[in-house]
């Protein structure tokens, strides 16, 4: 069973989301070959304050 993680800065549609998944799923399902109905993605939604790159906060 495939899991794919990903982390974003809180902000996206809920239609986004689901490109997001369903493109994810698609690119497991092509090149692992693992059975769509096995492949789980999980998004785990960071506020922008929370998020810093270089030292530097986002938020």
């Amino acid at each position: 069973m495939p899991l794919v993680e990903v982390t974003l800065i809180e902000g996206r549609t809920k239609e986004q989301k689901v490109a997001l998944m369903r493109a994810l799923t698609d690119a497991v399902e092509s090149t692992v070959g693992a059975p769509r109905e096995s492949i789980r993605v999980v998004l785990r939604e960071v506020p922008p304050e929370n998020w810093a790159v270089g030292g530097v906060p986002r938020g």
